[in-house]
C-alpha cells in the first residue's frame, strides 16, 4: 500500500527528530492537542502552504499520511478503533461517500462549516467540500465551433462520431459525472446515454484527464470530458510544449440553459475514533477560511467553495458558469449504479 508520511512545523519551528518522532505518535509524552493526523487523498506540494499555515496560527502540528482514496479508506479500515486519524480528506464526493457509508466519518457542528455552500457538504455533517472542480467539455479549437456544443447529453448526436476522447469510467470522476446525469435522468436514459457516448469515441478510454487533453491537441479527437484544472495547469506550465496544447484547447461549460455544468469536490471529515477532535475541527474550519480558499484557488487552480474568495486568473479567463446545484452527496451515492450502467454501455 502506497503511504507518505510527513510532518508539517511552521516556519523557523526546531524539527528535531526526536520532536518530529513523537509527533508521529502524539499521546506519548504530550498534550494530544498539539498534534493533528491527517490522512489525505490528495497529492499536492501546494497543500504544504496550508498545513504550515494552520500550525502557524494554532500551534497545532499536522502529521500528514498520504495515499490514494480508495487504499486510504481500506487503511483506516483496518485500522479500526485503534486508528490514529483525526481528519480524512479525499477528492471527489463518490470517496466521500465510500467513507462514510463504510463509518469512517462522525458528524461534527460548527457554524463556520455548516455555512459552507450546502450543495458541498453532507447534509448530516459527516463531510465537507472545501474545493470545487467543474468537469467540462474541452474541444479543439480549430476543429470545433462551441456553438456547435451544449450540454452532456447532446454529445451523444450522430455528428460527433468518432471525436470523443474520455479517460476510462472506472475513474471516480467520470462515475460522479454519470450519477449526476443518473440524478437527473434516471437508469434507463443514463444507460441509452451512456452508449450513445460510447458509440462516438475516437478511441478506447486510456490515460488520464491531461492524456485527453493532449490528445486534442495532436488531432487524435474533437473534444473530451476533462476537469478544468488539468487544462489551468497546461496553460501556467513552465514549459512551452505544456502552454502551447493548452493554446489549442477551448473550454466549454455544459448545461448552461438547464441544470448547469457537473462540479464535483475535494473534502473530508473527522474521523471517527479521532484522537484529536478538537484539532480537527480546527484543521477543517482552517480549510473553510478565506486565507485557504485562496490558496486552493491560486495553487492547484481549484474553484473554492467559499463566496467571494479570489481566484487564479487563469480560471477567470475560463468565464463565469452555472453550476449544477445538486448535492455531493447525491451523485456521490450514485457512483456504484453509475459505474455498473457504464460496464452494460461498453464503456470500460
Amino acid at each position: 500500500m502506497a503511504i507518505t508520511r510527513r510532518v508539517f512545523l511552521a516556519s523557523g519551528t526546531a524539527a528535531a527528530a526526536v520532536v518530529a518522532d513523537r509527533m508521529l505518535h502524539p499521546n506519548v509524552g504530550r498534550s494530544a492537542e498539539r498534534v493533528m493526523n491527517l490522512y489525505s487523498a490528495r497529492h499536492y506540494s501546494s497543500d504544504t502552504a496550508i498545513y504550515e499555515s494552520f500550525t502557524k496560527k494554532t500551534g497545532i502540528k499536522v502529521n500528514l499520511v498520504e495515499s490514494p482514496g480508495d487504499k486510504l479508506i481500506e487503511r483506516i479500515k483496518s485500522e479500526g478503533a485503534n486508528s490514529p486519524a483525526d481528519v480524512i480528506i479525499t477528492v471527489d464526493a463518490g470517496n466521500l461517500w465510500r467513507a462514510q457509508e463504510a463509518g469512517l466519518f462522525q458528524p461534527v457542528s460548527s457554524r463556520i462549516l455548516t455555512g459552507l455552500d450546502a450543495s458541498a457538504r453532507d447534509p448530516q455533517g459527516h463531510w465537507f467540500g472545501f474545493t470545487r472542480r467543474a468537469r467540462i467539455v474541452a474541444y479543439n479549437k480549430a476543429k470545433v465551433k462551441p456553438e456547435e456544443l451544449s450540454t452532456y447529453e447532446a454529445l451523444t448526436d450522430g455528428k460527433w462520431k468518432g471525436r470523443i476522447l474520455v479517460r476510462s469510467s472506472g475513474n471516480v470522476y467520470n462515475q460522479s459525472l454519470v450519477g449526476s446525469i443518473l440524478a437527473a435522468h434516471g437508469e434507463a436514459k443514463t444507460e441509452e446515454w451512456a452508449r450513445g457516448l460510447v458509440a462516438n469515441f475516437a478511441r478506447p478510454p486510456e490515460g488520464n484527464d491531461t492524456a485527453q487533453i493532449k490528445a486534442i491537441a495532436a488531432g487524435l479527437g474533437d473534444v473530451a470530458l476533462v476537469n478544468t484544472y488539468y487544462i489551468a495547469r497546461l496553460a501556467k506550465s513552465d514549459k512551452a510544449e505544456d502552454r502551447d496544447i493548452a493554446a489549442k484547447v477551448g473550454i466549454f461549460f455544459p448545461n448552461q440553459k438547464d441544470r448547469g455544468t457537473h462540479v464535483n469536490i475535494s473534502g473530508g471529515g473527522v474521523a471517527k475514533n479521532a484522537p484529536n477532535k478538537a484539532a480537527a475541527i480546527l484543521f477543517l474550519e482552517h480549510l473553510a477560511s478565506r486565507q485557504v480558499q485562496e490558496i486552493f484557488a491560486k495553487s492547484n487552480y481549484e474553484y473554492p467553495v467559499l463566496s467571494g474568495a479570489p481566484v487564479d486568473p487563469i480560471l477567470t479567463s475560463f468565464g463565469k458558469f452555472k453550476a449544477d446545484k445538486l448535492n455531493a452527496s447525491v451523485y456521490g451515492k450514485n457512483n456504484a449504479l453509475a459505474l455498473q450502467i457504464c460496464d452494460r454501455a461498453g464503456w470500460k
